[in-house]
This record gives C-alpha cells, sequence and structure tokens, in this order.
C-alpha cells in the first residue's frame, strides 16, 4: 500500500486518496511518482480505511507534531467521511494539533450536499486551489468534470469556509503568469481570505 502519512519539507501529510475531479495540467502527480520523503504515493487498487489511517497515526506518533495536512495525490474530500473522522481521531491524540486542508474546492459538487460548515470546524485552515482568475480559464488548466459549474462552486466554498474557519486561502501555482496571479490574488482581497502563490519547482 502507498505512504498513509509522508513528510516534506519538515511538514507532515496525509495522502488519503487518488481520487480527484480534476486533471490539472500542472499536478505534480503527472511528474513525479512521490513527493517529499514517501516510497509510494499511488494506491493500487483499495484505498487505506480508514482503520488503516488510525492505525498509520498511532504508529506514527502525533504527540509532539505541531501541524499536519490532508494533501496527498488525491482531492481528500473525495473521502469525507474517512478525512473528518481522521481529523477528529487526531485531535484525540494531540489536542493542540494544527490541521490543515489543501484542496481543490469542489467538495459540494463531489459530495452532491454542501459541505463548508463541517470541513471549517473540523480544520484550523482550509487552503483551496483558486487555480485561475475566471472560470473559463480555469476549467482548461483544471480539466475538471463539471465545466461551467466547479469555478463558482470553488468559489462559493472558500466563502461558507470562511464563516466556519478563521484561516482560509485560495491559491494558485505561479506557472499563471504576473498578470494572472495579481488578479487571483484580487479576488481574495475582495472575499476577505488569504493569498497563496504557490512555487511549482518546489511542488507546495
Amino acid at each position: 500500500m502507498a505512504d498513509i502519512i509522508y513528510t516534506l519539507e519538515g511538514g507532515v501529510y496525509f495522502n488519503i486518496t487518488n481520487q480527484c475531479p480534476c486533471n490539472c495540467a500542472f499536478c505534480i502527480r503527472n511528474q513525479t511518482d512521490t513527493v517529499g520523503e514517501a516510497k509510494e504515493m499511488w494506491y493500487h487498487g483499495s484505498e487505506p480505511t480508514l482503520e488503516e489511517v488510525k492505525a498509520a497515526i498511532d504508529q506514527w506518533g502525533f504527540s509532539n507534531v505541531d501541524n499536519a495536512v490532508f494533501c496527498g495525490y488525491g482531492e481528500p474530500t473525495c473521502r469525507l467521511d474517512v478525512l473528518l473522522a481522521a481529523a477528529r481521531y487526531l485531535r484525540t491524540v494531540n489536542p493542540q494539533i494544527k490541521l490543515r486542508l489543501n484542496t481543490n474546492g469542489l467538495s459540494d459538487l463531489i459530495n452532491q450536499r454542501p459541505t463548508a460548515k463541517e470541513i471549517g470546524l473540523a480544520f484550523d485552515s482550509v487552503s483551496i486551489s483558486l487555480n485561475e482568475p475566471d472560470s473559463d480559464a480555469y476549467d482548461k488548466i483544471t480539466r475538471n468534470i463539471y465545466p461551467g459549474r466547479a469555478y463558482p462552486a470553488m468559489l462559493d466554498f472558500a466563502k461558507e469556509c470562511g464563516k466556519y474557519c478563521d484561516d482560509v486561502r485560495l491559491s494558485v501555482v505561479d506557472v499563471i503568469g504576473a498578470e494572472n496571479i495579481a488578479k487571483s490574488k484580487k479576488i481574495a482581497d475582495d472575499m476577505g481570505v488569504k493569498f497563496v502563490c504557490r512555487s511549482f519547482d518546489k511542488g507546495r
């Protein structure tokens, strides 16, 4: 089985699924089979059960870990029940741990219901991939399965998360060019959330 937990530049990350409704042109999983210290990121066959995720948490030992990020090679909200249950379990192991979710923001479409409240309350930080400053460009670069619907759904999800989580971020990757980065930052500023420009070369 692939690594459920891995490290990248000193950070601790969770990889609970390879599923994703997007096939982003810049996605790191199209560039390499592993990230950071992981030995294997692809699940060939079944993905980890909640009990297997809990066992990985117990084996890792999170009592002295300050922060953890749910990210991996897929979209964590594709397995929303496992995601939320794992976050709750981590807090029983270490009530002081800070948890971040890296997401494409399409959870409501994926799960066919509103999910921002559950997610916003479960995580200390939610980082949402804005990717581009308009819907057409977003569909082109993400190659998602919800063309025309994904971009507004992602923005609505970000706004809703902001009602329940104090640290919501919209992010882009630096490959989209300075003009689009500036436009994307304005969207985040107008929404009242943080803006992050991620490095493609560093993979984060």
